[in-house]
C-alpha cells in the first residue's frame, strides 16, 4: 500500500470540523478520483496527503512513513522524494522558460534526468516551446508543462487538484489523457480531485466526500 489515510480528523481555525474520521487507501499504480461538493474538504485532504498541512487526529502513512511524527523538514524531504502535485492554477514560475519549469522540481530533488525530460517534452507536445515563457502559452499548454514538471521526478504518488478545471472540454480531455498515460507508464499512483463525474469514471476507483466523511 502506498498511501493509507486512517481515521484522519481536521478542523478549520475556530474549531469547525472539515474532515471527520476519513479513511482511504491507495496502492502503487492505482488511480482514484475524489469527488464532493465545494467546501467538502477535498483539497484539504489532498494537502494532508501531500504533507503540506498537519492533521488533528488519525494517521497518514505514505510509502511506509507515518506523517504525524515528521517536522517541516521531514515532510519537505518526503515530498521531494515521493510526491508531485498538479493544481488547477498551473503554478508555473513566470520568470522561467518552459524547459526550466519542466526541470525545476527534479533539480530541487537532485533527480534531474535530461533524457526523461526530453521524452516528457515530446510526449506533452512541448518540444518546440521550451524557450517560451508561461505568459506566451495557452491554458492547456501551461497545464501540460505543470504535468511534465510533476512527472519529471518520477513520483510514486501524483496528487492533482481539479487539474482541468480552467480548461475547455477539448483541452481538458487532452490533458487527462496525457496524465493517465504518464502515470500508467511510470507506475505512479494518482489521487485526483474533480467535480466531473465523466473524469472520475475514467479512473480505477472513486470516493465521495460529504459531511466530512467518505461515503
Amino acid at each position: 500500500m502506498l498511501l493509507n489515510i486512517d481515521k484522519v480528523q481536521k478542523s478549520y481555525p475556530g474549531g469547525r470540523p472539515v474532515l471527520r474520521d476519513v479513511s482511504l487507501t491507495l496502492d502503487h499504480g492505482q488511480t482514484l478520483a475524489l469527488t464532493g461538493e465545494s467546501g467538502s474538504g477535498k483539497s484539504t485532504l489532498l494537502n494532508l496527503a501531500a504533507a503540506l498541512d498537519s492533521f488533528d487526529g488519525g494517521e497518514i502513512t505514505l510509502d511506509g512513513t507515518a506523517l504525524s511524527p515528521l517536522d517541516d523538514r521531514g515532510r519537505a524531504a518526503l515530498r521531494r522524494q515521493s510526491v508531485s502535485l498538479v493544481f488547477q492554477q498551473f503554478n508555473l514560475i513566470p520568470s522561467l522558460t518552459v524547459g526550466q519549469n519542466l526541470s525545476f522540481h527534479a533539480r530541487l530533488a537532485n533527480r534531474e534526468d535530461t533524457g526523461w525530460s526530453a521524452q516528457l517534452a515530446e510526449r506533452l507536445g512541448l518540444a518546440d516551446l521550451l524557450t517560451r515563457y508561461p505568459e506566451n502559452l495557452s491554458g492547456g499548454q501551461q497545464q501540460r508543462v505543470a504535468i511534465g514538471r510533476a512527472m519529471a521526478v518520477r513520483p510514486k504518488l501524483l496528487l492533482a487538484d481539479e487539474p482541468t478545471g480552467n480548461l475547455d472540454e477539448t483541452a481538458s480531455a487532452n490533458v487527462l489523457d496525457l496524465m493517465l498515460s504518464l502515470v500508467a507508464e511510470t507506475g505512479a499512483a494518482l489521487l485526483l480531485v474533480t467535480h466531473s463525474q465523466d473524469i472520475a469514471a475514467r479512473l480505477d476507483r472513486q470516493a465521495h466526500l460529504a459531511g466530512g466523511h467518505i461515503v
